[in-house]
């Protein structure tokens, strides 16, 4: 058996083809979605989303941006426990919220029931979206885009261009190349009684991989458990350039109106880790 472990282990050191899947849908997993969404809400931890304030002053630069006046139908893709949606609602917009975490969805309706926002919360996955002109604004936040494989990207902006109504604006952000050389390639391993991925004793092996002449990065998390089972977690990463993403969304049926540094306004540079853009439907 552990002749047969270590066989495995070696032959997940070896770099997979681009967009390989792992193990999953892991967002749905009952105890992985319980860690995922203690992990939205923790206001010290800026992995599933980023910190209170920066999130205030994203919706309040979005508003500002957009000109969104109250009664305006804002639809939030990807919308985890509902920290963007939640604050679009306060400021008097009609928002949808959709998520394909049924933990997250219903931690978003028992708080928007709690501060009374008509918010639509949909467990679903954004690409099956079949709305068709209902919406002014569409949101895709926190790099949301990047871990989709080409074929998925260029669903989710078909079904996005569907839903918008005429001239509707959509909004998203993605990484660059600049994130990566900051952050790093993982390459550690841990052991718990009881962790992230699993709910017993586990070692963990971290383990990055990067695909420069694509601009793609992986985090795999290869998981063993006392019994020797084994699990393969994979976040894939697509990186842009402000070229490659004005083009992608083009192709997508976009016009990118407005490039930034990220969505609460900063410029632009070159060593920026994130591109914010405003895109309408071409």
């Amino acid at each position: 058996m552990v002749h047969q472990i270590l066989s495995h282990l070696i032959d997940l050191q070896q770099q997979p083809a681009p967009f390989t899947r792992g193990d999953g849908p892991f967002w749905d997993d009952p105890h992985i979605s319980t860690q995922l969404l203690k992990v939205h809400l923790d206001p010290n931890v800026e992995a599933a989303s980023r910190r209170p304030e920066t999130i205030d002053r994203t919706v309040n630069w979005l508003i500002d941006t957009l000109a969104l006046k109250p009664g305006a139908a804002v639809l939030d893709l990807g919308c985890g426990p509902g920290l963007y949606a939640g604050r679009l609602a306060t400021a008097g917009l009609q928002v949808t919220g959709i998520d394909y975490s049924r933990r997250s969805i219903e931690y978003a309706r028992e708080s928007a029931r709690a501060n009374h926002l008509p918010i639509e919360y949909r467990y679903e996955n954004y690409l099956d979206l079949a709305d068709e002109q209902r919406y002014d604004a569409a949101c895709l936040i926190y790099g949301d885009y990047c871990p989709l494989e080409p074929q998925q990207r260029a669903r989710l902006l078909r079904n996005i261009h569907r839903a918008l109504k005429p001239h509707g604006k959509f909004v998203l952000d993605v990484s660059t190349r600049e994130h990566r050389k900051r952050h790093g390639l993982k390459n550690s391993w841990y052991a718990a009684d009881s962790g992230f991925w699993k709910p017993g004793p586990q070692l963990v092996l971290e383990e990055g991989f990067d695909y420069p002449e694509s601009a793609i990065w992986l985090d795999q998390y290869t998981v063993i458990e006392a019994d020797g089972r084994i699990s393969v977690y994979r976040n894939w990463f697509q990186d842009y350039t402000p070229d490659t993403i004005t083009t992608e969304l083009s192709q997508g049926g976009f016009h990118v109106d407005s490039l930034w540094g990220d969505l609460t306004g900063q410029p632009y540079t070159a060593d920026s880790e994130w591109i914010g853009l405003i895109a309408s439907q071409r």
